[in-house]
């Protein structure tokens, strides 16, 4: 569900998503990434021979048992909707997942687990999904009666790389079975992805059906529970008004701020941190653009809100990016030099830590569910202007072209003005503009055609550029700053060499960038005709 991005001067660029470290908080005792694809299966299904499946591997004896799980959620399946779960199992006590993504068959998803007894879930475990409740209580809503049938796949040291599940799942209504079906899992432990096609064959070839990514408790709750969440991007009809357009991109990005909460909560991946910064930051930009469309009032304090925790977010953030940056420059340096460096950069690491503390409590605070709130009710009802309600309600083209102009307008005259050696601030203005060039076009695209989309790309192309500039720029002021003692001020010395070369080399690069960007039939679909 959610893509993982990695930012560098507020970048958001694709990468893969890291491994989680364990939480360490009150009853929490960690989160753990779970890796597994789901085959239906029909009810006189055997699980096959495993052993030899694949070179090396072995199967280990198979294992049976009862499990006894209780799902909870809101009377809406709230938490259901926006893929997570909220379990009390026999066997394992609490558990929390979290959605990761889902590429091709392989659904990926972290497992957050608690302490506590049966009767009521962890205070814990509600905190983490706060965001999503928002108030709403929560309830048992499915009971599962599973027996399952469990073989390991171990490598010649005996580990294990895989285990392939089967089971035979009742849906309970009371004392009463309401339903039952059969699912096969097949879970990838590290190191055990090799074994998935190979495994999957042997499966098919036994009468398993096609992979369904669908959790149990979902297929339990039927259709309430596969629905859209309580924040969701429309299906624009095939005349959209512009109020269609706003609505979308402010769901978009309140979107990207609640899925990545429970994550940034739970730690472990800067990943989170970005993204939900970035959700920050395309809302503040959306309101800017559609400011002429909304009530002023209720525009600028939203803004004013998001402003706020934009700030929170971004002093850790721009510390991690500054600690992974410097991480990867030292590996340049010589062996000598690396333990002055861990020395140099134990006091960025001790910011990072001391950011996400701050963070932590901003995001438990009532200012903050508070703006969640009022992000839930913008996404779905954003406040016309007063003066003029009915150009929200007017075709998206006539109403939204003009809008996507004026970004366009600022950045083209902010670089007309720049003398032949622009300065550190005067490039580091011009990536944000860029920026809101970028996050404008993007918002119109669906309205006005893949024009917009292409102008997007290549506005994230010279804000990626002088992004760069710019951490650069924040690097090298830091490492002047922390340059104290002798052996430190000499591998920072050597550090801030390294980023001039980089920043050098972004100079150059940029005019290039903002070339590509500037040719007039980038912008021809700024020039047509609303109808």
């Amino acid at each position: 569900m959610c893509a993982g991005a990695r930012t560098t001067g507020g970048r958001d660029l694709p990468r893969g998503r890291s491994s989680r470290a364990p939480a360490g908080t009150h009853g929490r005792r960690s989160a753990v990434a779970e890796r597994e694809v789901k085959l239906g299966a029909a009810p006189t299904f055997r699980l096959p021979e495993l052993a030899g499946v694949a070179d090396g591997v072995t199967a280990g004896p198979q294992q049976e048992r009862r499990l006894e799980a209780t799902y909870y959620d809101t009377a809406d399946l709230r938490l259901a909707r926006w893929g997570l779960s909220l379990r009390h199992r026999n066997v394992d006590g609490w558990t929390l997942k979290l959605p990761d993504s889902l590429d091709g068959p392989v659904l990926a998803r972290s497992e957050v687990t608690f302490a506590g007894t049966a009767r009521r879930p962890p205070p814990e475990a509600l905190a983490l999904v706060r965001a999503y409740l928002r108030g709403a209580p929560v309830e048992r809503v499915a009971r599962l009666s599973t027996w399952r049938r469990r073989v390991p796949l171990l490598d010649a040291g005996g580990g294990e790389l895989a285990e392939v599940v089967d089971d035979e799942v009742s849906v309970l209504s009371g004392r009463r079975v309401a339903a039952r079906f059969r699912e096969v899992e097949v879970e990838l432990r590290p190191g055990g992805e090799g074994l998935l096609g190979p495994v999957l064959d042997r499966l098919r070839q036994a009468g398993a059906g096609r992979a369904d990514p669908t959790p149990k408790h979902v297929r339990a709750l039927g259709p309430a529970a596969t629905g859209p969440p309580d924040v969701a991007v429309r299906r624009l009809p095939a005349a959209p008004a512009a109020v269609d357009v706003v609505r979308n991109a402010l769901a978009a990005g309140t979107q990207l701020v609640l899925r990545h909460d429970p994550r940034v909560r739970v730690g472990g991946d800067p990943e989170d941190v970005h993204q939900m910064r970035v959700g920050t930051r395309r809302l503040r930009s959306h309101l800017r653009t559609f400011r002429p469309l909304l009530d002023r009032e209720w525009t600028d304090s939203l803004r004013d809100e998001l402003g706020w925790l934009a700030g929170e977010l971004g002093v850790v953030r721009d510390a991690e990016v500054l600690l992974e940056r410097l991480r990867e420059l030292a590996r340049q340096l010589p062996d000598v030099d690396q333990r002055a460096v861990r020395a140099l950069l134990r006091e960025l690491e001790a910011s990072v830590e001391a950011g996400r503390a701050r963070l932590l409590e901003a995001i438990s605070s009532q200012r903050y569910y508070d703006l969640l709130e009022r992000l839930v009710a913008a996404a779905d009802h954003p406040l016309p202007n007063p003066e003029a309600p009915e150009r929200l309600d007017a075709p998206a083209p006539a109403a939204l072209l003009p809008l996507a102009r004026r970004p366009w307008r600022a950045l083209a005259t902010a670089v007309r003005a720049l003398d032949a050696h622009p300065d550190d601030d005067d490039l580091h203005r011009i990536r944000i503009l860029a920026k809101r060039v970028r996050y404008a076009a993007e918002a119109v695209t669906p309205a006005v055609g893949g024009g917009a989309g292409r102008l997007a790309r290549l506005a994230a192309g010279l804000q990626t550029v002088l992004g760069e500039h710019q951490d650069s720029v924040v690097a090298r002021a830091w490492l002047r700053s922390a340059a104290r003692g002798q052996r430190r001020a000499f591998v920072a010395g050597q550090l801030s060499a390294l980023e001039a070369g980089i920043g050098a080399a972004a100079r150059r690069s940029w005019p290039q960038a903002w070339r590509q960007l500037a040719r007039r039939r980038m912008r021809s679909w700024m020039a047509a005709t609303p109808t």
